[in-house]
């Protein structure tokens, strides 16, 4: 445990951030696996609606710094793949 004010400030600080990041992780972690479950049950506009949705979560832990950029455009990438295989 730390004695210094300015590293209690620290270790209450670092626990609100990580509270954050895996609440922002989470949230763009079930849209994804919503939408794939989508995917795999082929209902393509259930699957086109919740792509929409599950971009916009990964843009946003990305933009928040929880998932590097290279990451979310991975991610994406792969979503639009599968919802593009079922389109067809």
């Amino acid at each position: 445990m730390p004695n210094i004010k300015s590293a209690i400030k620290r270790v209450s600080v670092i626990e609100k951030k990580t509270l954050r990041n895996n609440m922002i992780k989470s949230g763009y972690k079930s849209a994804v696996k919503k939408f794939e479950q989508a995917v795999e049950a082929g209902n393509k506009e259930e699957a086109t609606k919740l792509f929409s949705e599950a971009t916009k979560k990964v843009d946003q832990a990305c933009t928040k710094g929880v998932i590097v950029k290279n990451t979310a455009a991975r991610k994406k990438s792969n979503m639009a793949k599968k919802l593009n295989a079922i389109a067809k």
